[in-house]
């Protein structure tokens, strides 16, 4: 929305362009002689003249030196006329109208060289309107005898806010107000002083205080509001600031702002439902490859000062400053902006900006470090304690050990010592998984599982092969199952311990198919029930050949709902044939293998066939034939296998 204040700024910007136009140029030995010649050429009273100074003028001395003062002039123009114009242009819908205070109206006098002028302006709100009377005692006040009672009482009644001529006096030039000037502060300020006209003296208006402020010099910053408030509210023999230069702004430096934090001692505790968890304390600052960390705003120019006598005063540009980049980052085409190069964690270190793909606790995983999310490699150079997590992009290495938490890594799983898992950890890999043992615990590797001192009570699933291999390697407990090997140098325990070994398809399909299964079971339940409901119905409308409107709606809503669990069946049967189609085409049909012993207890599961093993065997391998499980002797690791070795 337009306020007035803008459009009567902008109808001012607009006049004052018009009245330039109308300009001459003229010369003179002084100022006010340039201006009588002015005021010939343009048909105008000097009054009504504003003009600017093209070059001062000199005396000079004896004659040599000697300049003319050079002015453009051109015809004045009253704020208070656009004020006026504006008022009768604008409508209501589209100013926003700002609250005003009860305002009594006024009235004010002012005597010039060309009579006397009565100015009248209307009352706000519920103030009180200006009365004739009131008029009359401020012109007689003056001094005045000569003026037109009638002319005044229409302007008390019109109030227009602006001087009119009602009347003349005896005008004695000798009494006028007069104006003095002082130039303060290295010419940044200028006060004036004015004193009262005297009997038959004429009052300075706001086209006289200008002019002679500019006769001075002074061009810049003169405080036009004050001049004119002056002239309604005159306060005479007191210093009144009238021209105020404008200080030089010394541009802003350059500056860089980070999008990541670079404060690594802050904590940002994680609230959920009213309570704080502080193993969330969010201290790794990941970033991924593309994203922005930081950018550099430009310095800023600066703007330039100016004295009242229009002298420039230069402002300092800010400084510039080059962003400082480490490792893998870099600097945008225009050089403003640092972007990551990889996925990681984001550092200010030693002031330059760097992403690090490795993240490393020094100790162990608990409440000072809270759980971890990186995305990368993150390395434990202790253990990581009951009840955390750590979760990576890339890999996850723990010096120490793994006990009842959350270990979940894109690529490799290593753990130096062993996961303990008390019935309630869980490490998955999206590659291998490497340790010197698994206890009472949940592991799930894309590709293999590597360990050399045992896996006992545990569930274990590999894609590929689950290695366990070394002088105690043992499998006793639990259910362990890979696509193509499980080899250990023990099967089983003394004991007779239930421990069931399945290969010859992939895990995770498997689980999947089963989990999908679980899904469609409720699903053909419930669409059991939605076509007999609609068939009650479509008999219902067979014998009373219409439906109610409810029972209507009704049906169409079952018929909605029977295309829609439809739909949902047939994604699951169509996901659930697929995985059916790839175990089927599985190339190996799975080994078991024990370097030493299996002892009975084992079971045995390749394939869609299975055996209990009811007697000790020695140094043997398991193979699928014919679709019976076969004993043959012991097939050793690949060599590839055992060169990788387990930590």
């Amino acid at each position: 929305m337009i306020s007035l204040t803008q459009l009567r700024e902008y109808m001012l910007k607009q006049s004052e362009k018009d009245r330039k136009n109308k300009s001459v140029q003229v010369t003179g030995e002084t100022i006010d002689e340039a201006l009588r010649n002015a005021s010939i050429e343009l048909g105008l009273p000097v009054t009504k003249l504003k003009y600017e100074i093209l070059q001062k003028g000199n005396k000079g001395m004896f004659g040599v030196g000697k300049r003319d003062w050079t002015l453009i002039a051109y015809e004045a123009f009253l704020e208070e006329e656009l004020a006026n114009v504006a008022d009768n242009f604008i409508s209501d819908n589209i100013i926003n109208a700002e609250e005003k205070k009860d305002v009594n109206g006024e009235a004010f006098v002012k005597l010039t060289h060309d009579g006397v002028f009565l100015k009248v302006t209307k009352p706000v709100g519920k103030g009180l309107v200006v009365q004739e009377k009131r008029a009359l005692e401020k012109i007689e006040r003056r001094g005045v005898v000569k003026f037109d009672v009638n002319l005044v009482a229409k302007v008390v009644r019109r109030a227009e806010g602006r001087y009119i001529r009602v009347g003349e006096f005896d005008y004695n030039p000798a009494n006028d107000s007069a104006m003095s000037i002082d130039i303060l502060e290295m010419e940044m300020k200028s006060y004036i002083e004015v004193s009262a006209p005297r009997l038959g003296g004429a009052d300075l208006t706001y086209e006289n205080m200008v002019g002679i402020l500019k006769n001075n010099g002074i061009v810049f910053g003169i405080k036009e509001d004050t001049l004119k408030k002056f002239e309604d509210y005159p306060e005479y023999n007191m210093q009144i600031l009238a021209a105020e230069g404008a200080k030089p702004v010394n541009g802003r430096d350059a500056q860089i702002v980070y999008y990541f934090n670079t404060d690594r001692n802050s904590i940002k505790l994680k609230e959920e439902d009213g309570r704080v968890d502080f193993k969330e304390l969010n201290l790794i600052e990941n970033v991924v490859a593309g994203q922005v960390l930081a950018k550099k705003i430009p310095p800023e120019k600066g703007e330039e000062g100016r004295t009242i006598t229009g002298k420039v005063l230069p402002a300092k540009p800010g400084k510039d400053i080059n962003i400082p980049v480490g490792k893998n980052v870099k600097l945008s085409e225009d050089g403003t902006t640092v972007i990551s190069e990889i996925n990681g964690q984001a550092i200010l270190l030693n002031g330059k900006i760097n992403v690090e793909p490795v993240f490393t606790v020094s100790g162990d995983v608990n409440l000072q470090t809270g759980n971890i999310l990186f995305l990368g490699t993150v390395i434990v150079k202790g253990s990581v304690l009951d009840g955390f997590s750590v979760k990576a992009a890339g890999n996850i290495e723990v010096k120490g050990n793994v006990g009842k938490c959350i270990l979940d890594a894109e690529g490799d799983v290593i753990v130096h010592q062993g996961i303990l898992g008390k019935d309630g950890g869980n490490v998955k890999s999206g590659k291998s998984i490497f340790a010197k043992f698994i206890e009472h615990a949940r592991v799930e590797a894309t590709e293999y599982v590597y360990v050399n001192e045992g896996i006992l009570h545990s569930f274990v699933d590999a894609n590929k092969k689950i290695i366990c291999q070394g002088r105690r390697a043992s499998i006793v407990g639990g259910r362990l199952r890979a696509s193509e090997e499980i080899n250990a140098k023990h099967l089983g325990s003394i004991a007779g311990t239930e421990t069931i070994l399945e290969v010859g398809y992939d895990p995770a399909s498997k689980a999947r198919l089963a989990e999908l299964d679980s899904k469609l079971v409720p699903l053909k339940k419930e669409l059991d029930e939605i076509e007999l409901n609609i068939k009650t119905l479509m008999n219902l409308k067979k014998v009373q050949r219409k439906l109610s409107e409810e029972k209507e709606e009704y049906l169409e809503e079952l018929n909605s709902k029977r295309i829609d669990v439809q739909t949902q069946i047939q994604v699951i049967n169509t996901e659930m044939e697929d995985i059916r189609s790839h175990l089927v085409t599985l190339k190996k049909d799975g080994k078991i293998s024990a370097s030493e012993k299996v002892f009975p207890g084992v079971k045995l599961y390749i394939k869609d066939s299975y055996l209990e093993v009811k007697n000790e065997f020695k140094f043997v391998t398991f193979l699928l034939e014919h679709s019976n499980i076969r004993i043959t002797k012991y097939e050793p690791i690949e060599e590839e296998f055992k060169k990788r070795g387990v930590y």
